[in-house]
């Protein structure tokens, strides 16, 4: 693992902190979901190194965010248009990566 990447406990301990966050394994135990009130907002690959990491985004932002980072993609199996996915490599920062989780956490929330 490059000593850039970022590490599991950290993302993971983030996104479980967020209000009404809980993990669940619909799709077996090679991705954790983490869901507020049944609807995903985050998904995060088990036994992968560096680890990937989709989110819900704005359609704009995720545009602009595959532009400007090569560790940014369309949503590995997800609405391409609505989610994107993050290869951690430590291009994006922790606190990058944190916005976007508050981003997708709020996406969901506000529905």
């Amino acid at each position: 693992m490059s000593i850039n990447a970022l590490k599991r406990k950290d993302v993971e301990g983030f996104i479980l902190k967020l209000k009404g966050s809980k993990r669940d394994y619909p799709f077996g135990e090679q991705v954790a979901v983490y869901k507020y009130k049944d609807k995903m907002f985050a998904l995060l690959s088990e036994g992968e190194e560096p680890l990937n990491l989709s989110l819900k985004c704005d359609p704009l932002l995720a545009e602009v965010l595959r532009e400007k980072y090569e560790s940014v993609m369309l949503g590995y199996h997800l609405n391409k248009k609505h989610w994107i996915t993050i290869v951690l490599t430590g291009q994006l920062s922790l606190d990058e990566v944190k916005d976007l989780i508050v981003l997708s956490y709020n996406l969901v929330v506000e529905k």
